[in-house]
């Protein structure tokens, strides 16, 4: 019986007759074997499948190399995933919430037995460059959500099955596996864990289970990772000579601010820091005045009906600070604009006086998290 072609259309536009059900990576290796090399996933009609999946039919195809930006983030995710099979294969009954790719890494967060802490992270990256070495295959398996939900069940990890919860049921789930390790994932991920070459794991904080207060705290775990040494080497040395410029260790030999428990994400300028703002305000003032801004000022606090009307009381009204005035609730502004508003709206405008351009050196107030509280970058208080 004559083998079934199927049309693979490349990049470059040309199109090449293949085997029907031929996989990514022996696409790859038809092209040339350094680009087999390099290849850990590819993209079939522009969605992103693993190296070994199968092509069923007529295709676009590109192959996707360990150096490249989508490369990167698929190494990082599979990354997450290595740590994750360290820290279970290190301490035992882990339970796993999420671990994607972020900026320039990974993170996992877990519901570990053991508080893990910045000295643990030597011995976690040594076990993962055990699984490394080990070179264990990452496979790709399809089963139903009952199945992944018996599957989590018997791993005891509440976490999964939490997550499994928001899949419909009857809907077909994705597992990668990589020896004894399964975990729940749409993917991609490289063929292997040898294909990640460099990482380093950073940090560890604490985190809230779906990034709600009301739930629990996992331990999470950071970590960056690159195509090559050199690269990863560069990045550290970048981190390094950032940390010595960070804001808030200058800001403080230089005496231009301070933070006070008394006040708490709520910076105060001190008299050097106090001629840096004025002399940026001065700036702008030249800018918008160049643009034809006028400007304005309003209160700090206005009634909660004020809020209602803007829809910042239905989206926000957790992240505002409230008082009571004669028995009725008011806000501290958390944007300017209801203000100025009130301010257009204070008397009749002609379509000739359009564009109407106001600007405020306004202090708003945003209930931010104690923990994602960051010097001058995340705070509770800031001129807008």
């Amino acid at each position: 019986m004559k083998e079934q072609m199927i049309e693979i259309k490349f990049p470059d536009g040309s199109i090449k007759e293949y085997v029907k059900g031929i996989t990514l990576e022996e696409i790859a290796e038809s092209i040339s074997s350094s680009l087999k090399k390099k290849a850990v996933a590819g993209k079939v009609n522009d969605q992103l499948f693993d190296l070994r999946r199968n092509i069923e039919e007529n295709a676009e195809v590109e192959i996707i190399a360990i150096d490249s930006n989508e490369g990167v983030e698929i190494a990082r995710h599979s990354a997450a995933h290595i740590l994750a099979q360290a820290v279970k294969r290190m301490y035992g009954n882990v339970n796993l919430g999420v671990g994607p790719v972020i900026e320039n890494g990974f993170y996992y967060d877990m519901d570990l037995p053991n508080s893990v802490n910045v000295e643990d992270l030597p011995k976690i990256e040594k076990e993962m460059k055990k699984i490394i070495n080990e070179n264990v295959k990452i496979e790709r398996v399809e089963v139903s959500r009952e199945e992944a939900k018996k599957l989590f069940q018997e791993m005891n990890d509440h976490l999964k099955l939490a997550l499994l919860e928001a899949i419909p049921s009857g809907e077909s789930v994705t597992l990668y596996k990589q020896g004894e390790f399964v975990d729940l994932c749409r993917g991609p991920h490289l063929p292997s864990t040898g294909y990640l070459k460099a990482f380093q794991l950073t940090h560890v904080s604490g985190a809230y289970w779906r990034g709600d207060s009301n739930n629990q705290v996992l331990q999470r775990i950071y970590g960056v990772a690159f195509s090559s040494q050199k690269e990863l080497e560069e990045y550290l040395h970048f981190v390094e000579e950032a940390a010595k410029r960070n804001h808030r260790k200058l800001g403080s030999e230089l005496e231009l601010f301070m933070f006070s428990e008394e006040a708490p994400g709520m910076p105060f300028y001190l008299p050097k820091g106090q001629i840096i703002r004025n002399e940026l305000e001065a700036f702008l003032r030249e800018i918008q005045k160049e643009y034809k801004y006028q400007e304005v000022r309003t209160p700090f606090m206005m009634n909660q009906e004020l809020w209602e009307k803007s829809g910042h009381w239905g989206h926000y009204k957790d992240n505002m600070y409230f008082s009571e005035v004669d028995n009725k609730s008011f806000a501290l502004k958390p944007m300017n604009c209801p203000g100025h508003m009130l301010m257009f709206k204070n008397k009749l405008h002609s379509y000739r006086e359009l564009p109407i351009r106001m600007c405020e050196f306004g202090q708003v107030h945003r209930h931010e998290f104690s923990g994602a509280l960051n010097g001058l970058l995340r705070v509770r208080t800031f001129c807008q």
